[in-house]
């Protein structure tokens, strides 16, 4: 079974267009999509959980 794509937060950002500033706004009201944070500290994001975070986003609309 194949490992999830898993996005750096440089890439998510980039992604949707957001600074790292009101990204973690964003987070700290619960409204980012999901993070995983690695053991060295660093945060992820799955593919997937971001997909999904841009789809709630459309059925909002």
């Amino acid at each position: 079974m194949a490992r999830p794509k898993m996005l750096k937060l440089r890439e998510v950002l980039e992604e949707i267009e957001m600074s790292r500033a009101a990204f973690y706004r964003m987070r700290a009201r619960g409204k980012a999509p999901k993070l995983i944070k690695l053991p060295n500290g660093q945060l992820r994001c799955r593919r997937t959980d971001l997909d999904a975070w841009w789809a709630s986003f459309e059925e909002a609309a």
